[in-house]
């Protein structure tokens, strides 16, 4: 009992010798660093989408970059960073074109590490949900939805094959609680937040993690009309336990972690990115 338990503590200090010296020689830069890296970002032509795509460049990674609409000045700025790039104009609603995208990334690359989905739209009539027109419900889920699971699905088959590698879902505080007159967005985000976990958790023996990053209100293209009106601005940000919207650069870093291996032994996790609104 006396010999067990001494060979006991002893392993038990061994360790955390061991850890305290792997702390010591820990390069920080090198857990964050995305260098050999390929990664794809929907979604990239501006915004959130933009940022990230920026901030892996500047991490080493090649990039991938893919929007409905070509986009030409995310890839620009992405090269005169020094990285490569590849820009496939993509809706990601529509099968054949994602497959195409999957395709396109693996010619140029042989292969995807990371993966951030971030192609989504909001609803943009706001109308009472009785009156909401069945082709605009079908146009948000769609995109935020659909097009997200098809992303997963086609680029997780070769992550699979590849033996692993990083997937983050652009989800949003909206699709936790709810916002009136928004059915299609919440239900799509929720849906969202959903894959994430569902993937997560079938995908972990394949050495694919799988999370989400939930932002609130953000200062972008998508909010204009929100921050136009005073009254509806201010109605917002009297919401938000830090008083203001965030900015598309207050996103990235979580996204960044959950892209590297600092995120190591994360998966299945939605990282609230909200200014506190989700504490409440």
């Amino acid at each position: 009992m006396f010999h067990g338990a001494f060979f006991t503590k002893r392993s038990h200090l061994s360790a955390a010798a061991k850890y305290e010296q792997q702390v010591k020689t820990l390069d920080l830069k090198e857990l964050f660093s995305c260098e050999g890296k390929t990664a794809l970002v929907t979604g990239s032509a501006r915004g959130l989408g933009e940022a990230v795509s920026l901030g892996l460049a500047q991490f080493g990674a090649s990039l991938i970059l893919s929007d409905i609409n070509y986009p030409q000045q995310t890839a620009e700025r992405v090269k005169a960073l020094g990285a490569k790039c590849v820009a496939v104009e993509t809706d990601v609603s529509d099968e054949n074109q994602v497959k195409d995208l999957a395709d396109r990334a693996l010619a140029a690359y042989g292969k995807v590490d990371i993966l951030v989905n971030n192609a989504g739209i909001s609803q943009l009539s706001y109308t009472p949900t009785e009156d909401l027109v069945i082709d605009e419900w079908d146009h948000v889920v769609n995109t935020n939805l659909r097009g997200t699971f098809l992303c997963c699905q086609k680029i997780g088959k070769h992550m699979i094959a590849a033996g692993g590698g990083s997937i983050v879902n652009i989800a949003t505080t909206a699709g936790v609680t709810g916002v009136p007159r928004a059915p299609a967005y919440c239900a799509s985000k929720a849906g969202v937040i959903l894959l994430t976990k569902s993937l997560a958790l079938e995908w972990a023996r394949y050495q694919i993690r799988v999370n989400a990053v939930a932002p609130h209100y953000l200062e972008t293209e998508l909010t204009r009309g929100l921050r136009e009106s005073t009254r509806v601005h201010d109605s917002l940000i009297r919401q938000i336990p830090l008083r203001r919207f965030g900015k598309t650069s207050e996103v990235v870093g979580a996204i960044l972690y959950l892209c590297s291996q600092a995120s190591s032994y994360v998966t299945g996790t939605v990282i609230p990115v909200d200014g506190g609104y989700l504490a409440q």
